[in-house]
């Protein structure tokens, strides 16, 4: 179980997260989520397992606001993805920690090969 927090320091434990944080301070980064206002702590980012799982443990959810900020771009391959790897999404979080801006975070960590950009960079 990897831990990141909002200094970026990271331990590992064989415990669970359940055992180790109350229920209402874990949210599940998920693009699944409905939830696009991202405030959290503890990031758990498994793709495609991350809503049921969640919603399994009654925790509570959250995405990146990317369909809030950005735009999809017409791409040949019609793609368009807001599931991140794990150094976009990290990318992402530290920008928004040094800026508290959700578009210079979003442009940091979001290429334009996931089928989103931001408004101002449609031509």
């Amino acid at each position: 179980l990897l831990l990141l927090s909002c200094i970026f320091q990271m331990e590992t434990t064989q415990e669970s997260y359940l055992d180790l944080f109350p229920l209402d301070a874990i949210v599940y980064l998920t693009p699944d989520s409905e939830n696009g206002n991202l405030c959290t702590v503890f990031l758990f980012p498994l793709q495609n397992l991350t809503l049921q799982r969640a919603q399994e443990q009654s925790l509570q959810t959250a995405r990146l606001p990317i369909r809030e900020y950005m735009v999809k771009t017409v791409n040949t391959k019609n793609y368009h993805s807001e599931t991140l790897a794990i150094n976009q999404v990290f990318d992402v979080l530290s920008t928004y920690y040094e800026t508290q801006s959700w578009p210079a975070a979003l442009k940091a960590g979001v290429s334009s090969g996931k089928g989103y950009v931001l408004p101002d960079a449609v031509k």
